[in-house]
């Protein structure tokens, strides 16, 4: 655009400038806009070369786009300059508005600085008002909104080179000048933005593609996992419910995904272990339990409990890994029953027997006399002491059983059946733990006669007419050799002489070995729990009482040979 005079300015010059923003701000992209923006300096404004500095994010600026010269534009183009020697730039010479022009006579002291330039040939300037080689001109570009004292955000600098009249521009091409550096910044400003917008929805794309994809692989490990797995709510009214269980663990349970989405686990977990469950943390939370199979049955397994939110702030929910343990467990429970129980008989050991009686006994310090523990366990509160087993499990029925205490403030000590033995030779109404210590009478001749195998057989008999003989509850043991022992709670002196009696009887009937008839007598001594007592003590006292009734009774009614 040629430097004309105002009020004459040509329409076609108007109609030029129009049509080079226009074209501005319909780049498809930012490289685009550049170079738009280059373009319409040199075909709408009339100079002959023109430069576009674009700030970059560390404040250097880089020339991204030069117009009117191919030579320049391959020299210069992508180079950066500092923004310390751009600051000097946009700081020296004359303002014009907005514009900063640098005379030949002042920008000397430039030549030697890092800012990429270029510099047009031609002749000295012959008019005051003509254009010098050595001239500059720039035109800062701010943020929308931000015109006028160069107080906004510099984004980037238009630096223009030589009028094609060859002369300074008037105020007319400053103004334009002014005012197209105005709308070049708006316009790099919304093909940034497009850009980052496109960026955006580019990378949001992508978040989605992986999203799928990484739902669907979760959903094909959680459809096809081996293990069961289950998603349940967390929070809310229906906490705990399960909302998606797998093939798996509907297999497990025998039961149809859409009848698990009626319960929650605490519905489907055994009553015994409903405690282990509401103790397991929902977050990382392990836990070994059972659970109901629809045809009335438990299954042990292992639970993994983890929580997954749907979105960042969204709902939360429990993934349930549900490990199929039965088989583990069982062997578990073979191995303890094993240590626990004689191999020959199936009966509790002498190490089992020993266990459960200590733990039925009143271990109190001795300082505690009866009357002291009296009133300390009024003074607090003390409910009246229940009888308690530890947790055991019984072969012949493959069932876990748990007894558990009562709280009390002797907790420490107090795993015990705190009863009053009876007294005395006469049944005073008393009813405590009684224990029955057996030996039998004539097994060492069965024994050498005809060898431990027929032995072995009597033992395993005798164990059988014992245990039939006993109430459920009570306990038949194998101490050793051909010695038995029972324990027998809540029974009174003549109860307990009554079932040494029944038991003796049970086992004096001849036993069949290897197709001949052999027969054993039993004596029996009866020993009573005591508080302060220790385990090996009262079966020390009912051995002593049994050697007694055993001397006590003429030699050939003890056996049956």
């Amino acid at each position: 655009m040629e430097t004309e005079s105002e009020p004459y300015v040509r329409l076609t010059t108007l109609r030029q400038l129009h049509q080079v923003m226009a074209d501005m701000n319909t780049a498809r992209s930012l490289a685009d806009t550049l170079q738009t923006v280059a373009d319409g300096v040199v075909n709408g404004l009339g100079y002959e070369l023109a430069c576009v500095n674009l700030v970059r994010p560390d404040g250097d600026l880089v020339v991204a786009a030069l117009a009117g010269n191919s030579a320049a534009e391959a020299l210069i183009t992508g180079r950066v300059g500092s923004r310390t020697s751009w600051d000097r730039r946009l700081n020296m010479g004359e303002a014009w508005g907005d514009l900063r022009f640098i005379p030949h006579t002042e920008g000397w002291v430039l030549d030697e600085d890092d800012v990429p330039q270029w510099y047009t040939d031609g002749p000295a300037p012959r008019f005051e008002d003509e254009w010098h080689p050595s001239d500059r001109l720039f035109a800062p570009m701010h943020t929308p909104g931000a015109q006028g004292g160069g107080s906004g955000e510099l984004i980037g600098v238009l630096s223009v080179d030589r009028p094609r009249n060859g002369r300074r521009p008037g105020a007319w091409g400053r103004e334009a000048l002014q005012m197209y550096a105005f709308q070049a910044a708006i316009a790099i400003s919304n093909a940034r933005l497009r850009a980052n917008m496109q960026r955006a929805l580019v990378r949001l794309e992508r978040e989605q593609q992986a999203l799928r994809a990484s739902e669907e692989s979760f959903r094909q490990a959680f459809e096809y996992a081996p293990s069961g797995m289950a998603i349940a709510e967390m929070g809310g009214d229906q906490h705990g419910r399960i909302l998606r269980t797998n093939d798996a663990l509907c297999r497990l349970l025998g039961r149809p995904a859409s009848a698990m989405r009626r319960y929650s686990f605490s519905d489907l977990v055994h009553p015994e272990d409903i405690g282990t469950l509401l103790r397991t943390s929902a977050e990382g939370g392990r836990a070994e339990l059972r659970l109901g199979r629809r045809d009335g049955t438990y299954v042990w397994v292992s639970l993994r409990n983890s929580v997954v939110a749907d979105a960042a702030d969204g709902p939360r929910f429990l993934l349930t890994h549900v490990e199929d343990i039965e088989e583990r467990k069982r062997r578990e429970l073979q191995l303890a029953h094993r240590a626990s129980h004689d191999s020959l008989t199936g009966l509790p050991n002498s190490a089992e027997l020993r266990s459960r009686l200590g733990a039925r006994l009143c271990q109190r310090p001795q300082s505690l006399l009866p009357g002291a523990v009296a009133s300390l366990d009024a003074a607090y509160g003390h409910a009246p002491l229940t009888p308690e087993l530890p947790a055991t499990y019984d072969g012949d029925s493959g069932h876990a059983f748990d007894f558990r205490p009562g709280p009390g403030p002797f907790d420490a000590f107090d795993h015990h059946v705190h009863t009053i033995a009876p007294e005395g030779e006469t049944d005073d109404g008393a009813k405590g733990l009684a224990v029955l210590f057996c030996d039998l009478d004539g097994f060492k001749s069965i024994n050498d006669r005809f060898g431990h195998n027929a032995g072995d057989a009597v033992l395993v008999e005798v164990a059988r007419r014992l245990t039939n003989v006993v109430r459920d509850g009570d306990t038949v043991a194998r101490l050793g050799g051909d010695e038995f022992v029972v324990l027998a709670d809540g029974l009174g002196r003549a109860d307990a002489q009554d079932l040494a009696v029944r038991l003796r009887n049970a086992i004096i009937p001849p036993i069949r070995v290897d197709g001949r008839a052999v027969r054993v007598g039993a004596s029996f001594g009866i020993g009573w729990a005591h508080c302060g007592m220790t385990a090996d003590e009262v079966l020390k006292s009912a051995d002593e009482r049994m050697y007694v009734e055993k001397r006590s009774r003429p030699k050939q009614h003890r056996r049956a040979g």
